[in-house]
């Protein structure tokens, strides 16, 4: 438990030392990073049959837009899935 503690201490005041050296410095902290976006579901049931059959009839495109609607990913991603799903 004191250990620590102690072990708190010392990272705190390394902290406000190096807070110290940023502003001697001019260097403002760096914004906080952005959480990581969730990963987009995958269609199943009736959308993934709907992206299948507009593939069959040629429409990739179409498919490729529909998959976005579905799952919320970019453009990469779904084009990416739609060419692992098409035949050929």
């Amino acid at each position: 438990m004191f250990a620590n503690r102690r072990l708190e201490r010392k990272v705190d005041a390394l902290h406000a030392k190096l807070d110290l050296i940023m502003a001697h410095l001019g260097i403002e902290a760096p914004a906080p990073v952005a959480p990581v976006p969730a990963v987009p579901s995958v269609p199943r049931g009736d959308g993934l049959a709907e992206i299948d059959a507009l593939i069959m009839q040629g429409k990739k495109i179409q498919a490729i837009k529909r998959y976005r609607e579905l799952t919320g990913c970019g453009l990469k991603e779904a084009k990416d899935a739609v060419e692992r799903r098409s035949p050929y």
